[in-house]
């Protein structure tokens, strides 16, 4: 969204500057529009609520994927467990977020390439092998995740009355492979965009229930930490769950597909530097808004959440184990009203987070393989692609239909990501710090300390989760 340097906030202004090595000028194209810089055309006469919410996309899908039903249940368990002692994560993680994916962000705008592509540019075939490794084990964990998202899916529809949860997870995962094997691209980033919407009926239950707000501020300062094994071993579980590698993979996927389809796209994705210097500026800008939206809005429903079952399911003490469990233990408490809230809820994030799930491995595989991938292309023009996400598909949904234990799912991906999360952080870092490959877009100073900030935390945190998993739970 492009506005007019009078109206362009002061804050984003000293963000720009801060998250680059060289500050880039404050000139915009006044009255230009999100159109021409996805087409190359724009008349600029669209209202700029308009254009805000044109210029949405890979941030905001990547945020509300990352509130997918294995998120909403740990969330809910921290409510229903803790109460609010758990809300000071949500002012710890928004910075985190929005840093680690506005330098994934910044990675693929500025390179035109997908994060696996980068890695196979900047490490030698040592490391491609170790990293290939991670991905390949980042790919179970997406196939174990999304299982647990179709088997909630078939819980909620369930919870709805529409039949056995077993056929509604099928019907799920087979109605996910053709929309994504025969869809289009623009098609399907619009569900995308539409399905995020969703989320916001968490915000409903939240105003539903009988919240204590200033026990929601105590919590939201840290007054109410507890110094216990488990509580630090959900902590990790709360943590694991809105840094997680597939958001990295997602977001410069998407973002490297929204910039094909530019009209000067193609199969080459245009890079910053091959663009006018204003519209470049333009195009980083509004990428950056896409993505701290994105991830405000996804801790909003991660703040809505855990407040909603503190003070519903905490408040009862009704321990949940899923997000099906949360929503049929709130009929009773906040009324069937919210309840239904609840299900439609992780119905839709499911929905969205399965194909994002699959598709994020399959690209940081086939990028790192030196393959076509896309959905934006034909399954004949990338068939590893469409290979390794269809068989995730699948296998999840065998998963969803025969398994008895979606929390054994849950607690296996979460070991995997927590295995991974700081590796991969490490070589983000490394890529976008590197000058050959990012040249004046690299990391600046505030990219560089909230980036390794963020890599640290989840490498102590993957570290502690794997031990409180095998060894101290």
């Amino acid at each position: 969204m492009p506005w007019p340097r009078r109206r362009c906030p002061d804050l984003i202004a000293d963000v720009r500057n801060a998250m680059t090595v060289e500050e880039l000028p404050e000139s915009v194209l006044p009255g230009a529009d999100i159109a021409s810089e996805r087409t190359g055309q724009g008349n600029g006469k669209r209202n700029p609520v308009s254009r805000f919410f044109g210029l949405l996309g890979p941030g905001l899908v990547t945020g509300a994927a990352d509130d997918d039903p294995s998120g909403i249940a740990t969330y809910s368990q921290a409510g229903a467990t803790y109460g609010n002692s758990m809300l000071w994560t949500v002012p710890l993680t928004l910075p985190l977020m929005m840093a680690v994916q506005e330098i994934c962000d910044r990675m693929a705008l500025a390179t035109g390439q997908s994060l696996g592509a980068l890695i196979r540019r900047r490490f030698s075939r040592g490391f491609r092998v170790a990293i290939g490794i991670l991905v390949a084990l980042l790919i179970i964990a997406n196939c174990l995740n999304l299982a647990a998202d179709l088997n909630a899916i078939g819980q909620g529809m369930n919870l709805l009355h529409a039949g056995p949860a077993f056929l509604w997870s099928a019907i799920a995962g087979i109605a996910i492979v053709v929309a994504v094997t025969a869809g289009s691209f623009a098609m399907i980033g619009r569900i995308f965009k539409w399905l995020c919407m969703v989320l916001l009926v968490y915000v409903g239950v939240l105003f539903v229930s009988n919240v204590d707000w200033a026990d929601v501020a105590r919590g939201l300062i840290g007054g109410q930490v507890q110094f216990s094994p488990a509580y630090f071993g959900l902590i990790v579980g709360v943590l694991g769950t809105t840094i997680s590698p597939y958001m990295f993979f997602w977001q410069s996927a998407q973002r490297i597909e929204e910039l094909r389809a530019e009209k000067r796209g193609g199969d080459h994705a245009p890079a910053l530097d091959e663009r006018p210097r204003p519209e470049a500026v333009r195009r980083l800008r509004n990428g950056r808004v896409d993505v701290f939206t994105g991830m405000a809005f996804s801790v909003l429903i991660m703040f809505a959440i855990i407040a909603s079952s503190a003070a519903t399911l905490g408040a009862h003490n009704s321990p949940v184990t899923s997000a099906a469990e949360a929503a049929q233990a709130l009929e009773p408490i906040a009324g069937n009203y919210a309840g239904i809230l609840f299900a439609l809820g992780f119905i839709g994030s499911g929905v969205l987070a399965v194909p994002v799930l699959a598709a994020s491995g399959a690209a940081g595989m086939a990028g790192l393989l030196n393959k076509n991938w896309g959905l934006d292309r034909s399954p004949r023009r990338a068939p590893l692609f469409y290979a390794l996400l269809g068989v995730g598909i699948i296998a999840g949904t065998i998963l969803a239909i025969v398994s008895t234990d979606p929390i054994g799912l849950l607690v296996l991906s979460a070991i995997v990501n927590g295995i991974a999360a700081g590796p991969f952080l490490i070589v983000m870092m490394l890529i976008s710090r590197d000058r050959t490959i990012m040249g004046k877009y690299r990391n600046g100073k505030l990219a560089a300390t909230m980036g390794w900030t963020a890599t640290a935390i989840m490498c102590v945190a993957g570290a502690y989760g794997i031990w409180y998993t095998l060894i101290g739970n």
